[in-house]
């Protein structure tokens, strides 16, 4: 007898989950696409100093390894990854509307942390509800997630214009607007059955914390995007600092997202193995991140922004593949929660101190971030060897 899975599902009803997901995704993402590019230019025009805005922006990563992984865990436990969903993204749009109205740095980062403890969970609630959905309903998930890259483009295209006629204090209403869109549209989002699981003989395997290929993956990431944090953190500000518009501004970021976008289209014909994928990237981060340092003109510091397709979308291409390659899948769950609290806690740790030195020194900032870049190229490329020498079978998923 078929499994639940392998029963053909009328195409309207696939079509209906489909494009309630598709518009969860594009106005989850579409919270990101306000919010990372102009909430530290908020924090900055409510009076915020630079160092309390480097503390403040570090607590989306703690929560990424400390609340993120029990909120999903607990939702899976309960099976109830659609009421999570709803239940976090109502409380997400509330509690952005609590920080909007503080001003101290103590209020605003106590309110920030709660904010965070219910957002920073939607994303992987949100993927995997989008995957039972594949399962069950037998559609692709790309073009499905590609609306969440294009809505944080309109996302911080539309903060951009508005930055031009709005105070910059009124940000925040902005990103509370979007929240409470986002929440609106998680309750268009279709019930889903569980998918009945299949049964997987174990693979034998050594502890992953003590395979030195899988640690060299996660921390190789874990430089190499948290390079990324200077720039997530006080681009925006610095820009605006040398008299740069909003929409210029925003221009900017969509530039990167869109050359990530088409990296993530055309990954599927990229040939090389995947850890030279990711010493590419890294390198490309070295680069970019030495360019961006010397205040370049307008047009050189938009060639530049186009390199994060390289330095942001090809190490996460080479890594993901990396991990499919070398993580058994009875594993690849650990594995996961691994790779996320590593490059969590890094990130927290280098926003918080890019706030300290980027007070001191302003773009010499991204000479320290060039020099995590080039150390994670190094450490993948010195386990080049042992990444390649024993990639898992097709029959282990790898």
């Amino acid at each position: 007898m078929p499994s639940e899975s392998q029963i053909s599902t009328p195409a309207a009803v696939k079509r209906r989950f489909a494009v309630s997901l598709a518009l969860f995704y594009g106005t989850t993402y579409g919270v990101l696409g306000t919010h990372l590019p102009f909430f530290t230019v908020w924090l900055k025009a409510i009076g915020i100093e630079p160092g309390w805005i480097g503390i403040i922006s570090a607590v989306p990563a703690v929560t990424r390894f400390t609340t993120l992984p029990f909120v999903t865990s607990l939702a899976e436990r309960r099976r109830a990854l659609r009421g999570a969903m709803i239940l976090m993204a109502s409380a997400t749009a509330l509690c952005f509307m609590l920080v909007g109205t503080q001003q101290q740095p103590l209020p605003v980062l106590g309110l920030y942390i709660v904010t965070c403890c219910c957002w920073t969970p939607l994303t992987p609630l949100t993927d995997a509800y989008a995957l039972r959905g594949v399962a069950r309903y037998k559609f692709d998930y790309g073009p499905v997630r590609l609306w969440g890259s294009v809505a944080f483009i309109l996302g911080a295209l539309a903060c951009g214009l508005l930055i031009d006629v709005i105070a910059a204090r009124q940000l925040i209403w902005v990103i509370v607007a979007m929240a409470a869109i986002s929440a609106l549209t998680a309750l268009s989002l279709r019930p889903l059955e569980d998918v009945p699981r299949t049964s997987r003989v174990a693979e034998a395997g050594k502890p992953l914390l003590r395979d030195v290929g899988f640690l060299s993956i996660i921390f190789s990431s874990a430089l190499i995007q948290s390079s990324h944090v200077a720039y997530y953190t006080f681009a925006s500000i610095n820009w605006q600092n040398h008299g740069l518009g909003g929409l210029t501004i925003a221009g900017l970021w969509t530039l990167g997202v869109c050359a990530e976008i088409v990296v993530f289209a055309v990954s599927p014909r990229f040939s090389l193995h995947p850890a030279g994928l990711v010493l590419i990237g890294g390198l490309s981060a070295v680069l970019r991140w030495s360019i961006t340092a010397h205040e370049p003109q307008i047009a050189v510091l938009a060639v530049t922004q186009l390199g994060h397709g390289l330095s942001f979308g090809l190490t996460q291409v080479g890594v993901m593949n990396l991990m499919v390659r070398h993580v058994p899948p009875r594993q690849m769950a650990r594995g996961q929660g691994y790779y996320a609290a590593t490059g969590g806690l890094l990130s927290a740790a280098t926003s918080i101190a890019s706030g300290v030195i980027y007070a001191r020194y302003g773009e010499g900032l991204y000479y320290v971030m060039a020099a995590m870049a080039a150390a994670g190229a190094l450490v993948i490329w010195s386990a080049r060897h042992r990444l390649t020498a024993h990639p898992q079978s097709e029959a282990s998923g790898g």
